[in-house]
């Protein structure tokens, strides 16, 4: 990516701000080196990674790395056979445990496939060592008894020796005959010796070894001649001491490095994850989103904000690549053309960079072999260089490196020198890049441009909004309408005299006013559409509102048809079983009867199943029994009719001349002739 267009959008300012979200230094350097590529499969990774981090977040609220330490240079001083402090020890345990934790944070929360899973999967905590370590050294560094059970012995009969040598001090500072020569009751130190105050004058009345006065010289420090003995034996057990605690130390040393290898490992990967992390932190302070990655020359930023810009921030929505390759932006000063063009040029650095953007859900970023930009004052004392002069050195300079996947951004395309010649030049240069197939953004002042857009097949205007009312810009870009000049009607604002804006309006050439006619023209078009557009959608969502309430009612009313039916079959079948187990039964009693009563009981039994027979027929017809069919004059609206065919009961609404009757069943009205319909004293549900 060319160094110069990164320095000029700020992307540093970017990664400083990615940075303050890692928690070591790994991660740092990560966030501080972080480059865009124009690699789509490295793109998308990147994208993955922190879309996944962030869903991790969302759910957990971060990565445990607390306690994790550079210690690279403690590795490779181990590698080499140095000894390693208990402090850096202590460090390189602190980062072992956290391996472990962030390892099992990861394989518990990150699903199976996702690229921080894999990355978890890396990690080497080495939990014996860790263990020798915790063993071995204390929190503050101290080695401990445990460390070995040599130096658990020496220091058991240091221990001892102390004991017997504040005794026998004890005593001396207890007893009668010494309280005059001493200066305080106390025992204490000097040069790692037991010693005790003695008062100048009386230095020869306490048998012993002085090692020290104090800064006033009224006190010596006396080491008593009963404990000089013991107190060798002490030095001597502390020297051991010392030699154990190096022998300790160095075996921890040589232990880590021979696990030097994998722990470097798990430390990069504990600073890719952290980095990780820190991408998916600085999206979700941004509200930023994952862009769909493009690779056909399109570019659509939904809302997109400036992520360096403070306050309240207006969004910018802009689309290149499909109907039009080069947008020329106009509009006044301050209204916000050149944050336009870093606001693209940077949210597509950061999307190539494997950042989530600020921006909303649907944007587009395309991948660029190349990001070049032309921005701001790049005038040059050293070289003696004009602000015209800069530019072009910088544009011809772009020129020689793009090609039909870079995206260019130009801002104030000409200005600097002549405005014929200017206009012109931007003219050609705007050309010469849209040829070339690039996609370009440039911003101007020059009204020939806006018509050499408007009129050019590929090209299309934009423009930053002016508020005249209140002579505020509005910051809004609007794609597809040219900027109006506004200095006459600022004037007027402002209070000039109304024969002055006359005889300015009559030096405009004709061509000059035939290009306001036309912006203006394009101007009442555009809010006509808006309008039209406002009113289709309202229309659309009232008959999209109908529809679904016209499917919800015929839905509920086949439910309720088949739960009819269902209800109507089942009770028919019952009733026939019915039927036959009386059937049955009777039959049994005719076989059982007398030969004189046959006669009689076969009678009965004809008699009950036709009965039974009425009753199933009447049953499963599922409405009321049938009336005598009725005439066109007995249907009157509001009668209530029985329909044979579909076994419901509706009401009439209208009779026709040709003899069809329009029915209301439910929320469905239906049209059906008289003879299908009976009249019914149940009246429709």
């Amino acid at each position: 990516m060319d160094r110069k267009t990164l320095r000029v959008l700020e992307f540093h300012k970017v990664q400083e701000q990615l940075a303050a979200h890692t928690a070591f230094a790994l991660g740092r350097e990560r966030a501080l080196s972080l480059e865009p590529t124009a690699d789509l499969e490295t793109i998308e990774a990147r994208q993955r990674e922190t879309a996944e981090a962030l869903e991790i977040i969302g759910r957990e609220g971060g990565l445990p790395l607390g306690g994790v330490r550079d210690i690279r240079e403690y590795l490779h001083r181990a590698q080499m056979g140095s000894t390693l402090s208990p402090e850096s020890l202590l460090e390189i345990g602190s980062t072992l445990y956290c391996t472990g934790r962030v390892r099992r944070f990861l394989l518990d929360k990150a699903p199976e496939g996702s690229i921080l899973r894999e990355l978890a999967q890396r990690l080497e905590p080495a939990p014996v060592l860790q263990d020798q370590i915790e063993r071995c050294i204390g929190d503050d560094g101290e080695i401990l008894d445990s460390a070995s059970s040599a130096l658990r012995t020496i220091r058991n009969r240091m221990r001892s020796l102390q004991g017997r040598i504040r005794e026998k001090l004890e005593s001396i500072i207890h007893n009668s005959r010494y309280q005059k020569i001493l200066q305080d009751g106390i025992i204490t130190l000097r040069n790692g010796r037991y010693v005790v105050p003695v008062k100048t004058e009386f230095k020869g009345l306490l048998p012993g070894i002085v090692h020290d006065q104090s800064s006033s010289g009224a006190t010596l420090f006396v080491e008593p001649a009963a404990v000089v003995e013991i107190n060798n034996q002490l030095r001597q057990l502390e020297a051991e001491e010392a030699e154990e605690i190096e022998r300790i130390l160095r075996e921890l040393s040589g232990a880590v490095g021979a696990k030097a290898k994998e722990l470097l490992i798990s430390l990069e990967t504990l600073g890719r994850l952290d980095f990780i992390f820190a991408k998916a932190f600085y999206a979700a302070s941004g509200n930023a989103v994952k862009p769909t990655v493009r690779t056909d020359g399109y570019l659509h930023i939904r809302r997109g904000r400036h992520p360096l810009l403070k306050g309240e921030v207006v969004p910018l929505d802009i689309w290149l690549g499909k109907d039009f390759t080069t947008l020329v932006i106009t509009g006044p000063n301050t209204g916000g053309k050149t944050v336009a063009l870093k606001t693209v040029g940077l949210l597509t650095i950061m999307a190539q960079a494997g950042l989530h953007v600020p921006a909303d859900e649907g944007t587009e970023i395309n991948v660029f072999s190349g990001v070049f930009a032309d921005i701001g004052d790049e005038q040059s004392i050293e070289q003696n260089l004009s602000t015209f002069s800069s530019h072009m050195a910088n544009i011809i300079r772009i020129m020689d490196h793009v090609d039909d996947r870079s995206l260019v951004l130009l801002d104030e395309l000409g200005a600097g020198t002549d405005p014929t010649e200017g206009a012109a030049l931007a003219m050609a240069l705007l050309q010469w890049f849209h040829r070339r197939g690039c996609r370009t953004i440039a911003t101007t002042h020059y009204s020939e441009l806006k018509a050499f857009a408007y009129t050019t097949p590929g090209l299309a205007n934009a423009s930053v909004q002016f508020d005249v009312a209140t002579l505020r810009p509005t910051y809004k870009l609007e794609i597809g309408l040219p900027g109006r000049s506004n200095a006459f009607a600022i004037a007027g604002r402002l209070g000039l005299r109304e024969e002055v804006i006359e005889a300015a309006r009559a030096y405009l050439t004709k061509e000059d006013i035939q290009i306001a006619d036309l912006i203006q023209d394009m101007e009442e078009n555009r809010r006509k559409a808006a309008h039209e557009r406002t009113v289709a959608e309202r229309l659309r969502a009232e008959v999209e509102a109908v529809r679904k309430e016209y499917e919800e009612r015929l839905a509920q009313v086949t439910r309720e048809k088949e739960a009819i039916l269902a209800a109507a079959r089942a009770e028919a079948a019952e009733l026939l079983l019915k039927a036959r187990a009386d059937a049955d039964r009777l039959l049994g009693q005719l076989r059982a009867a007398e030969r004189e009563e046959r006669e009689k009981v076969a009678r009965e039994v004809r008699s009950a199943l036709e009965d039974k027979q009425a009753a199933l027929v009447e049953k499963s017809s599922v409405g009321p029994a049938k009336q005598p069919v009725v005439s066109r004059e007995e249907l009157v609206p509001g009668t209530s009719v029985y329909l044979n065919n579909l076994k419901q009961v509706g009401q009439v609404l209208e009779v026709a001349s040709s003899g069809e009757v329009l029915v209301q069943v439910g929320a469905l009205r239906v049209t059906l002739p008289i003879d299908e319909l009976r009249i019914t004293d149940q009246q429709p549900p």
